[in-house]
C-alpha cells in the first residue's frame, strides 16, 4: 500500500493512540510543530512521511498498522512518549540526500535511479533535487518500507536490524529454511561464499526442498518478471512470474499455472540464486 492511499485522519488517530495522546495539541507539542500543521494533515487527507517515521522510532508502533489500521501485527502496548523525539527527528533529517537514496535503491534491489523513478512515477529531476538539497524524502522512505519490508529504522538512519543482518552477510551466513508441503520450517543457518555474484542480496534466506534449493532476497517485494517465493492461501512455493497489464501476473511452476491479481498472492522474496538437483 502506498502512503498516498492512506486516509490522513485515520493515520493521525493511530499516531495519537501510539503516543498515548488524546489531543492533536499534545502531538504537535511533542513534534515541535504548530497545532495548525496537524489540523492541515486532516484537511489534506495525508500525514507527512517524516512524522510517521518519527512516530515509529519514538513509540515502536508497527508501520503497517499506522498506515492500514490492521492490528494483527501492531506492536502494542506502546511505551510512554519520551523526549527523544527531537533527537530522532534531527538524526533522520541528517540522513537525507545521497545516503538515504542509496538505502532506498538497495532495499528495492535497484542499481539505477531510473528504476526507482519508473517504479514510483517520479521525475529524475525530483531525485536530483533530493541530492542537491540533501533532502530527506519521508513519503518515499515510508513507501519503500511498506513495499520491501525492510526495517524503517535502517532506511531512515542507516542503523538497526538490517545493519546487523549485513554483518552476518559479511560472514557469509544466512537463515536456512526447509520447504515442505507449502510450509517453511526454520533449519538453522547456511553458510556460502557469495563473492562471485555481482551484488550480494540484502536480506537473504536459503530454502531447500525436494525440488531444489534457492537463495531468496526477502528485501525485494516489488514484483517483476522472474522467479519468486510466493504464498498462495498460506502455502508457499517457488514460482515463475510474468507481469501482465492491469496489475495482473501469470504464475507458473511444475505443479500449477494461473493468472491472478498481484494482491492475491503474498510476495515473500525474489530468487537470487537457484540450484536444481540433478540425478
Amino acid at each position: 500500500m502506498r502512503i498516498e492511499n492512506a486516509i490522513g485522519a485515520e493515520v493521525l488517530e493511530r499516531m495519537l493512540s501510539a503516543y498515548g495522546y488524546s489531543m492533536q495539541k499534545e502531538l504537535a507539542e511533542h513534534l515541535g510543530i504548530a497545532k495548525s500543521n496537524v489540523a492541515g494533515w486532516v484537511q489534506r487527507g495525508q500525514v507527512p512521511g517524516n512524522a510517521i517515521i518519527q512516530c515509529v522510532l519514538d513509540t515502536g508502533a508497527d508501520l503497517k498498522w499506522l498506515i492500514t489500521g490492521k492490528l494483527e501485527k501492531a506492536s502494542l502496548p506502546y511505551p510512554e512518549p519520551s523526549v527523544i523525539g527531537k533527537t530522532h527527528y534531527e538524526e533522520v533529517i541528517a540522513n537525507g540526500g545521497k545516503p538515504v537514496l542509496r538505502r532506498i535503491l538497495d532495499a528495492y534491489g535497484f542499481t539505477m535511479q531510473k528504476q526507482l523513478c519508473d517504479l514510483l512515477d517520479i521525475s529524475s529531476g525530483t531525485v536530483s533535487t533530493w541530492l542537491r538539497r540533501n533532502y530527506f524524502p519521508g513519503d518515499i522512505v515510508v513507501t519503500c518500507a511498506l513495499d520491501t519490508n525492510v526495517s524503517l529504522k535502517w532506511l531512515a538512519t542507516g542503523r538497526g536490524e538490517l545493519s546487523r543482518q549485513e554483518t552476518a552477510l559479511q560472514n557469509n551466513m544466512m537463515p536456512k529454511k526447509i520447504l515442505s508441503a507449502g510450509i517453511l520450517e526454520n533449519a538453522g543457518d547456511w553458510s556460502c561464499e557469495l563473492s562471485f555474484l555481482p551484488r550480494k542480496p540484502i536480506a537473504p534466506i536459503f530454502i531447500s526442498s525436494n525440488e531444489g534449493c534457492w537463495v531468496i532476497d526477502t528485501a525485494i517485494a516489488s514484483i517483476s518478471n522472474g522467479l519468486w517465493l510466493l504464498g498462495v492461501d498460506e502455502k508457499y512455493d517457488i514460482y515463475e512470474v510474468a507481469l501482465l497489464p492491469g496489475r495482473k501476473i501469470k504464475v507458473n511452476n511444475k505443479f500449477s499455472s494461473f493468472i491472478c491479481d498481484i494482491d492475491e498472492v503474498k510476495v515473500s522474496g525474489k530468487v537470487y540464486l537457484s540450484m536444481d538437483y540433478k540425478f
